[in-house]
C-alpha cells in the first residue's frame, strides 16, 4: 500500500527500559541493527499497527509497555534503488513513518523474538539513547535523528545520565561506563534472556564493525 508519492505508511518503535536505554534489534541472519518497525496494513490505524508490530517483532503485549509519545507528523526517507526489488522500482520510493516512544513496564524476559513463525530479529541489546545514530544505515539516519530529537523531550527524567536537548543540539554520552554493578550484576541469577536473544554487557562495543556492515531490508 503506497501513497500517491510512492511512500509506504509505516510505524517505528523506540522502546525504553527503566534506564532510558533503547531496544536495538539485529535483523535475522544479517549484521544490520535497527529499531522495530513495520508497515501499516489497510484498515489499521498507526497505533494498531504499532501494537501489532510490537508483538510480532519483540513479543510484547500492550500491558508490557507504557506509551509516552508519538511524532506529530509523518517522517519520510527514500530507499536507494539497490535496496528496492526490481518489480517495485519506478513506483516505490521509500517509507513514511509515525514513531512511537514506549517504556517497558514489564521485564527483559517478557521480550520474545520468536513470538511468530517469521521472526524479524535474532538478537537484541539495550543501547544508550543516541547510540543508534552512529550505526544505523545512512539513508535512515536523518529520520532516526528527527524521531529521537522530537521524542527526547518525553524521556522520563528519573535517570540523570540521559541528556535531552541544549541549544538545539543533541548531547551524547559515550563514556563507555559499564552498567552499575557490572556485567556480573546484569547476568546474575535473577536475569533471564528471552528466547533467541543475546546480551552484550557493553552495548557500544563493536560499533565501528557494525557500521561497516550495516544494511537494511526495504520491505520491512
Amino acid at each position: 500500500m503506497l501513497d500517491r508519492d510512492g511512500f509506504r505508511p509505516n510505524v517505528g518503535i523506540i522502546l525504553l527500559n527503566q534506564k532510558n536505554q533503547v531496544f536495538w534489534g539485529k535483523r535475522i541472519r544479517t549484521h544490520s541493527w535497527q529499531f522495530p518497525q513495520g508497515g501499516i496494513d489497510r484498515g489499521e490505524t498507526p497505533e494498531q499497527a504499532m501494537l501489532r508490530e510490537l508483538h510480532e517483532e519483540v513479543g510484547l503485549m500492550p500491558e508490557h509497555v507504557r506509551m509516552l509519545a508519538r511524532t506529530r507528523d509523518w517522517l519520510r526517507y527514500e530507499v536507494p534503488d539497490r535496496y528496492i526489488r526490481r518489480d517495485a522500482r519506478g513506483h516505490y520510493k521509500g517509507q513514511k513513518q509515525i514513531w512511537y516512544l514506549l517504556q517497558l513496564v514489564g521485564h527483559d524476559w517478557d521480550l520474545n523474538l520468536r513470538a511468530t513463525n517469521h521472526p524479524e530479529f535474532d538478537a537484541w541489546r539495550w543501547n544508550d539513547y543516541w547510540v543508534p545514530l552512529d550505526v544505523v544505515v545512512e539513508f535512515k539516519r536523518g529520520v532516526y535523528e528527527m524521531a529521537l530529537t522530537e521524542l527526547a523531550r518525553y524521556l522520563p527524567r528519573h535517570d540523570h545520565r540521559n541528556r535531552y536537548l541544549r541549544s538545539g543540539m543533541r548531547l551524547r554520552e559515550h563514556d563507555g561506563d559499564a552498567p552499575e554493578g557490572g556485567a556480573e550484576h546484569m547476568l546474575g541469577a535473577s536475569f533471564e534472556l528471552p528466547p533467541g536473544a543475546t546480551f552484550d554487557p557493553d552495548p557500544q562495543a563493536g560499533l565501528s564493525h557494525l557500521a561497516a556492515k550495516e544494511n537494511t531490508h526495504a520491505a520491512s
